[in-house]
């Protein structure tokens, strides 16, 4: 096996490895300071599977060398707008329609708005989350108490737990599988992320892999919305309110480059969803505040970036 194969193997399973460590320091963490360990896996477990079901979908714009920052406005927009669904009908299976449907809205919205006016997605989905932004404070003025729309925990009750929520993750997470690794969709993407004059001169159509990456990133968003509402029946402008910068983070923690391309995959979503909600756990344990969380979450964000980067500068062929 030459040592090109041998780095590259290390390179896969970095991010593995890095979780399975996570979750041993917080295991004998746990154990040292006597916290409830079942307690705290669940907690784990409910913080790590929206980011995961939103990040799942994400990957496919990321894999186009893109990226979304209106992700967590959209999965508030969603989930509001799924809670004032549900109050009017009192139909959970229309609340999770509204959430899949709004979702799906808001995603091909920013596609199509960037292929109209050929401006780069990331140019249209900031202006999205201003627009969003402002739309949450609308919807909760004009449909709630005036700081939150709150769908009965008693009608959400029977599906908040931890195995509904993993049940989702999974099936999201298996549908998304087959279409990036057994279809020719996934393939396409990566030739686009990797190098976009190359894909195009082969006749792959750069909008319509567009349009599709960004509805599969809706269903994910709109999954996202339901499990949301589900775990926080009280839905406010705070709602997901971290979810569009976690998502950054999760996809890079999980290994996979911020330039999309052929490395792109679709497991680094789960695993650096995870791998960062028990490195918050952990700072939590050792009694960190969260403004030094974030520092820590931001200088490993950094180094993973660099390390992942290092050897593809040279090779990497322009756009």
């Amino acid at each position: 096996m030459s040592k090109e194969k041998i780095k590259k193997q290390i390179m896969n399973l970095a991010p593995v490895v890095g979780l399975l460590l996570l979750y041993g320091v917080f295991m004998i963490m746990g154990t040292v300071k006597d916290i409830n360990i079942a307690y705290g896996m669940k907690a784990i477990i409910n913080q790590s599977i929206v980011v995961a079901v939103v990040a799942t979908g994400a990957i496919f714009i990321y894999t186009l060398g893109s990226f979304d920052i209106s992700l967590g406005a959209s999965v508030a927009t969603s989930a509001l707008l799924g809670g004032i669904v549900y109050n009017a009908t009192g139909s959970l299976l229309c609340m999770f329609l509204a959430n899949i449907g709004v979702a799906v809205f808001i995603s091909l919205f920013n596609s199509i708005l960037a292929s109209v006016f050929n401006l780069p997605v990331f140019v249209t989905t900031i202006a999205m989350l201003s627009v969003l932004n402002a739309l949450v404070l609308v919807l909760i003025k004009v449909n709630g108490t005036g700081s939150e729309i709150a769908v009965p925990a008693e009608a959400v009750k029977a599906l908040d737990t931890t195995g509904f929520k993993v049940l989702i993750l999974v099936l999201f997470l298996v549908l998304c599988i087959f279409v990036f690794n057994f279809t020719k969709i996934g393939r396409m993407q990566k030739m686009l992320g990797g190098n976009e004059i190359c894909a195009r001169l082969t006749g792959i159509s750069g909008k319509k892999m567009a349009i599709i990456g960004f509805a599969m990133a809706g269903i994910g968003v709109g999954l996202g919305a339901f499990v949301s509402t589900i775990y926080a029946p009280t839905l406010t402008k705070n709602t997901a309110s971290s979810v569009g910068m976690d998502v950054i983070i999760a996809i890079v923690f999980g290994g996979m480059p911020v330039s999309g391309g052929a490395r792109s995959k679709i497991t680094a979503a789960v695993i650096g969803a995870f791998s960062m909600t028990f490195l918050g756990q952990i700072m939590t344990l050792m009694n960190f505040n969260s403004g030094i969380g974030q520092m820590v979450k931001a200088v490993i964000f950094i180094l993973v970036v660099f390390v992942a980067t290092f050897n593809q500068r040279s090779k990497m062929l322009p756009r």
